[in-house]
């Protein structure tokens, strides 16, 4: 058995109001699940990213509630969107024009350039060309 792809991916932040505002304002994401000083759900092409308040999430599921179990995190997390490499021009222009600092911008040895961002939360944000794993664009 193995599983045939990612389905959602989670980052934690401290800040649910702010990473909204950052992820609507500078990603162009739109939630399709909130949850006040929670959660803030959003899709992104066929996977989802689940921003979630850790503090929260560390709670067990009181009688009733769905039986997910706690989880959370302390730290920076990391996450990659996929872009190509014309994409990726723009992304930076975006970037910049929003303020947002720009950690690395480089070339892979093996082909496909990657540019590294912060979340408001600290959060390692990349934006890179499919083929630096070796898929297609």
């Amino acid at each position: 058995m193995q599983p045939s792809g990612v389905l959602e991916t989670v980052l934690y932040v401290d800040d649910l109001a702010t990473a909204e505002q950052f992820y609507r304002d500078v990603l162009g994401l739109e939630p399709f699940v909130k949850a006040d000083g929670r959660h803030v759900f959003y899709r992104v092409g066929d996977q989802v990213v689940l921003l979630f308040n850790p503090e929260v999430t560390r709670i067990p599921p009181g009688p009733g509630a769905l039986p997910v179990p706690p989880h959370g995190t302390d730290g920076e997390g990391h996450l990659c969107f996929r872009a190509s490499g014309a994409e990726i021009e723009q992304w930076k222009a975006h970037l910049e024009a929003k303020g947002v600092a720009i950690e690395a911008d480089f070339e892979w040895p093996s082909g496909g350039r990657s540019v590294y961002f912060r979340d408001p939360s600290g959060n390692c944000l990349e934006i890179a060309e499919a083929r630096i794993w070796g898929f297609a664009t």
